[in-house]
């Protein structure tokens, strides 16, 4: 049960942190038609994963329970883009390019064809 604690903390700041940050910086840059909050936010995500990952293998210096908050939890909700990212960096670092090769195109590929599929299913039938 703590664990799931640990991630369900994490999750609610990364969330609020998430939602804020993008609205500021989207406001802020004043550009309506690119969401460069989204960008933005995606990219500090992969930026921290990244630093914290290297950390956390170099200084073995988290706690599962820190693990937990932060990359499950924290992250996970900031963005998935950077765990989807990190996971990626990791299957081409340990020489596994067939498969970070399929994990990126299958991401890309299947997950814009599912918003497709999703709002023509929701489509076909509110209409």
């Amino acid at each position: 049960m703590g664990n799931f604690l640990f991630i369900g903390v994490g999750g609610f700041l990364g969330a609020i942190t998430r939602y804020a940050l993008s609205n500021f910086i989207q406001s802020w840059s004043k550009i309506s038609h690119f969401p460069l909050g989204t960008l933005i936010v995606n990219l500090i995500g992969c930026l921290l994963i990244g630093a914290l990952a290297q950390l956390a293998e170099a200084r073995d210096i988290f706690t599962p329970e820190t693990t937990s908050l932060i990359f499950l939890g924290f992250l996970g909700a900031f963005t998935t883009f950077s765990t989807f990212s990190s996971e990626s960096f990791n299957l081409f670092r340990n020489g596994q390019s067939l498969l970070f090769y399929l994990n990126v195109s299958a991401s890309i590929f299947f997950g814009l064809g599912a918003v497709w599929a999703g709002r023509n299913f929701t489509a076909y039938f509110i209409n």
